[in-house]
């Protein structure tokens, strides 16, 4: 088994950083795009989140990690039996890659070809859908996927479900997970829809000063040399920042939200025209995961100002009379309204 990069080893991408384990404590966020440059570390920082994510509690026998305290509408045919106390096991969230040019049978799932000529028997074959339920679901160069993929993939996130209609089959079971999606905005555009479902966004950007450039290339030199001593090297940051995500996690619920925070969310919102209620419902649930990461009771201004650019630089119009980037629109929104707020 490869070795990853530790997170806690990478150096600056803070903003990344910071969305990343935003989504690791609460999935409702709607899951984290991150456009940049190649060779910003995108890939390599998405992929040690891995091994910061926590165990859940899974039923033991089943192919989509259904989640054993659920109701029973939320379960899969298999576990939604009535009467039923199924047997459970603990596994980490999982993070399952879905590389371009996979094919829709290999997303959403099939019908199991070995078992239907051996046994002569319709088995389904669950796809990536089905093993990032619960989990994190990552694309690399989201941008150039597919148009019929980008479609399965809207279609499911939208209803938490995925279902499979083909071959004879009907199959019909829980995917619910964080999309997490890579790219350099230079080789391609992302539509419009699927840029829409991603609750943060971060621009990762090639570090400009020499300080920063030399720590990363010997951080990067030490891992190669030796990776399971460099691994160990960062182990106990590793396990710390663990821990904190699993206290997030767990206290998540008990964080106060103010209901001036609220209408701080939604003037934000109004003030920059952005479509639906979706920012602002995502600027409340970021700032108090965010609330959450740093062992805080409430969810304040200081913590809806700090992920502001992130939930909102994707869900601007574009304005033709404002040559201004979409990060600068949010800052300047942010000062006019509350540049003399006190935090609370």
């Amino acid at each position: 088994m490869s070795i990853a990069f530790p997170f806690t080893a990478i150096v600056g991408q803070e903003d990344m950083k910071q969305a990343l384990m935003i989504a690791a404590v609460d999935p409702g966020v709607g899951g984290v795009l991150v456009l940049g440059e190649r060779g910003t570390g995108k890939s390599t920082t998405i992929r040690a989140l891995a091994a910061m994510l926590p165990t859940i509690d899974v039923v033991a026998q089943c192919l989509y990690q259904c989640d054993p305290s659920a109701p029973r509408p939320g379960l899969c045919t298999h576990c939604g039996k009535p009467g039923e106390t199924p047997a459970t096991r603990s596994v980490t969230i999982p993070v399952v890659d879905l590389p371009l040019g996979s094919t829709e049978d290999r997303v959403v799932g099939a019908l199991d070809i070995e078992r239907a000529l051996v046994n002569g028997e319709k088995a389904f074959q669950p796809g990536l859908l089905a093993q990032a339920n619960r989990g994190f679901l990552y694309v690399d160069e989201v941008n150039l996927l597919e148009d019929h993929i980008v479609d399965a993939l809207l279609d499911v996130a939208a209803s938490g479900e995925n279902v499979v209609e083909r071959e004879g089959l009907s199959i019909r079971h829980p995917a619910r997970f964080v999309l997490v999606g890579s790219g350099n905005p230079e080789e391609g555009e992302l539509r419009p829809q699927l840029q829409d479902r991603f609750g943060l966004s971060v621009d990762v950007r090639t570090p400009k000063d020499v300080p920063t450039r030399v720590e990363i290339i010997r951080q990067r030199e030490a891992f190669d040399h030796d990776r399971a001593a460099f691994k160990k090297k960062w182990a106990r940051k590793e396990s710390a920042l663990r821990r904190k995500i699993q206290s997030a996690r767990a206290s998540l619920d008990d964080i106060d939200t103010p209901a001036e925070l609220l209408e701080t969310a939604a003037r934000l919102c109004l003030s920059l025209g952005t479509d639906g209620l979706r920012g602002e419902l995502t600027l409340v649930r970021s700032a108090r995961a965010l609330a959450a990461l740093q062992g805080k009771p409430v969810a304040t201004l200081s913590h809806l100002k700090t992920v502001a650019t992130s939930v909102l630089r994707h869900r601007l119009r574009r304005d033709p009379l404002d040559e201004s980037s979409a990060d600068s629109r949010v800052e300047r929104a942010i000062s006019e309204l509350f540049g003399h707020d006190q935090d609370h």
